[in-house]
Formats: structure tokens, C-alpha cells, sequence
């Protein structure tokens, strides 16, 4: 037990997770390549009722199409909630009226910006790939793409930044990064010196 824990201690975040490699267009696990294609959502409720029978019946040829396909939906967007929690018991606690309003204005300026972005999300197909032949797998998808366009979707391909923004959503609910290291601390890495 205390070998499998420390061994556990020096796994990379990577082994932990389960990926073998991010590659300029896949994921790599255990369980297959997985290829993420990013498709923008449309705004519904400005939409006629037969406009979003349309929608949902494109959709419904992509999944008949492709046997392989997954889905994910993710939240593009902040999580505020603790920090509105700690607001409140400030809030609570605090006797300075004058302090008391600016903790109520701050938390009034949070509820305004997850308002805005409560319709950032993310619609994601997944094509999981198992021991495809290489030469087999471009053009696979490529007729996957063609045929979410041809079905009308904005589509398109993830690449390796677009991947590790995504493991960044959803694990840690991480959207302000502008940028991904491949390594902790690699930013700091001052190389020929």
C-alpha cells in the first residue's frame, strides 16, 4: 500500500489523468486517440420552432452517420460562487457600513458578469480512434467534418492548444489562462544560460 502511494506522489498530472500524449490534433489515452471537434453553438431562442426542429434533425443525421461519436458540453466560463460565499460572510461579519457597501457592490458587479457569460459554453464531438491505421485517419476525419458542415454546423478541428484549454476547463474550471505549459514552472525555464 505505501509503495502504490508513493508511486502515486511522483506520477505527472498527465499519468494520473490517464494521457499517454497530447498530439497537434488528439488526446491519447489508454482507451483509444480521442479527436475533438469544436462546434459552435447557435442561439436558439432566437430561433422560429421549425428553424430548431431543423437543428435538432441536422443533428440527428450526425449521429446516425458516425457510430463512434461522443459528446461533451462544458462551461467556458468563471465559477464565481466561492467567491460570492466569501462575500456574504464578509458581509456578515463586517461593521464598517461604508465597507459593507462596497462588499454588496462588488458582489452586484459579480452577479452582472457570470449574467454575461452564463451562455459561454462549449459543444464538443468526440471521435474516440482505436488502432486506426494511420494513412486511414485523416481522411476519416475529414468526411466526419464534411458532414457536421454539410449538416449546416460551424465546425471545427481541435488543435493541441484548443485540447489542453479544454482538459483546463474541465478539471479545474481554469478559462483565464492564456497559455498552457506542457510542464510546470516551464515559462521560468531560461534555456542556454
Amino acid at each position: 500500500m505505501n509503495k502504490k502511494k508513493k508511486q502515486k506522489e511522483k506520477d505527472s498530472t498527465r499519468q494520473l489523468m490517464g494521457i499517454t500524449d497530447i498530439t497537434s490534433h488528439s488526446l491519447v489515452t489508454g482507451y483509444g486517440e480521442l479527436v475533438f471537434f469544436m462546434i459552435k453553438p447557435t442561439n436558439i431562442s432566437v430561433l422560429s420552432d421549425s428553424s430548431i426542429g431543423a437543428r435538432i434533425y441536422a443533428l440527428m443525421n450526425v449521429l446516425k452517420g458516425i457510430a463512434e461519436i461522443e459528446m461533451l458540453c462544458l462551461n467556458s466560463r468563471e465559477n464565481f460562487e466561492d467567491v460570492k460565499a466569501n462575500l456574504r460572510s464578509r458581509m456578515d461579519t463586517e461593521q464598517n457600513p461604508a465597507i459593507r457597501k462596497l462588499l454588496a457592490q462588488d458582489m452586484t458587479s459579480l452577479d452582472r458578469m457570470q449574467v454575461q457569460m452564463a451562455t459561454a459554453r462549449e459543444f464538443l464531438i468526440i471521435i474516440r480512434l482505436h488502432n486506426e491505421k494511420q494513412s486511414d485517419v485523416q481522411p476519416y476525419l475529414s468526411r466526419i467534418e464534411k458532414s457536421l458542415k454539410d449538416q449546416g454546423f460551424t465546425v471545427r478541428k481541435a488543435a493541441e492548444f484548443d485540447i489542453k484549454r479544454l482538459l483546463g476547463v474541465y478539471y479545474e474550471q481554469n478559462v483565464t489562462t492564456e497559455r498552457y505549459e506542457d510542464y510546470d514552472g516551464e515559462r521560468w525555464v531560461i534555456f542556454g544560460e
